[in-house]
């Protein structure tokens, strides 16, 4: 079959386009997909790139990606929810990463029946940003009904989901985020009008500026200024940051660590990083406590159940995504120019995705 692949940890501009070997049901718990369109996500690139190298060991060719959606080809015997010619979405796990190819293969404990409002290209765009974004606002203690939510960088690929979800899920009182000047107007068009509160373009001023001290009941950081924004939290308030490296001990109980669908091969993370990970964040949430703020960095635990409420939500209107970049696969210097975006964390609006069919 076709992948998107690399042959050594590298950045967009050498990504390859291959034959790789075949995907089949080898176990009873099997469900083999035929892709229709796979997201780019900053862990995609990151991790392409060699982010995590020193913690957790990769094969070569390695296969990119880990969203897509697609039609059931064939499920193992074990295999209850779903059949073939089900149209379903998936965040695969690491074990089974390679979404950016012509097959892809997983479990039913990570996929879910793709919303039928939406096209193949927009369900694609959702598993690993709208899930990040979920976990992400569970992280705060309490219910955040009424409460004040801020969520810069609110019209990239996770912050989309973000804002929607606070206001729509959580029923937060006000949903702050920043954009640069150019997305300024773009914001209640793309996202709904009474999603943000407030827009604050970050060209133009500091957000610690803007938003009065002790005023914030909850950030969530996906653009790795968590500390910047500490003075803007209430005391008994909470920072959850998807940006900024987690602890070791969250890292080695992380899904990006597991070797084997149930979760009893893992990777193990070397002491020494383990520790100097466990010494920051340990640092953080001493500076977070000065100011009575609860800080935590968490990494995405992808699962079924999560994705199915996603779903309900995207087909009763609640929650939408915005597709940007289209690339087809065998374009592949289409590709690497919207991984670039991505790798680059600049200038892109909503999600960006590889087309199959």
């Amino acid at each position: 079959m076709l992948s998107i692949n690399i042959p050594k940890h590298t950045t967009p501009d050498q990504y390859e386009l291959g034959e790789v070997p075949s995907l089949t049901v080898e176990h009873p718990t099997d469900i083999l997909i035929k892709v229709h369109a796979a997201s780019i996500n900053p862990i995609d690139v990151k991790k392409a790139a060699g982010a995590t190298k020193a913690v957790l060991k990769d094969s070569f060719p390695y296969k990119i990606g880990y969203d897509c959606t697609g039609t059931v080809l064939k499920t193992g015997s074990q295999v209850k929810r779903f059949k073939a010619g089900d149209e379903v979405f998936v965040r695969l796990p690491e074990c089974h990463r390679g979404s950016w190819s012509e097959l892809a293969r997983s479990t039913e404990d990570f996929v879910a029946l793709k919303p039928n409002t939406i096209s193949m290209e927009e369900a694609a765009s959702i598993p690993l940003a709208c899930m990040t974004a979920l976990q992400a606002l569970r992280g705060y203690e309490g219910n955040l009904e009424g409460k004040t939510v801020f969520i810069p960088a609110g019209l990239g690929g996770t912050g989309i989901f973000a804002c929607q979800l606070a206001k729509n899920i959580f029923r937060a009182g006000k949903v702050i985020t920043t954009v640069s000047t150019s997305k300024v107007p773009q914001v209640n068009k793309l996202l709904g009008e009474g999603i943000v509160d407030e827009i604050i373009d970050y060209k133009k001023a500091d957000p610690k500026n803007v938003i009065p001290p002790r005023s914030v009941d909850f950030i969530f950081d996906t653009t790795g200024s968590a500390m910047e924004y500490l003075s803007l939290v209430r005391p008994k308030g909470a920072i959850v940051t998807v940006s900024i490296l987690t602890s070791g001990d969250v890292l080695q109980n992380s899904s990006v660590m597991r070797r084997s669908p149930d979760k009893q091969d893992k990777a193990i993370v070397p002491f020494p990083i383990r520790i100097a990970l466990n010494v920051m964040d340990r640092i953080r949430r001493a500076r977070a406590s000065r100011y009575g703020v609860k800080y935590s960095s968490i990494f995405l635990e992808p699962n079924a159940a999560d994705l199915n409420s996603i779903r309900e939500w995207v087909e009763t209107g609640m929650v939408k995504t915005i597709v940007g970049t289209k690339a087809h696969f065998k374009n592949i210097e289409a590709v690497r120019n919207a991984c670039q975006v991505v790798y680059d964390g600049k200038g892109g609006i909503g999600k960006s995705v590889i087309v199959f069919v």
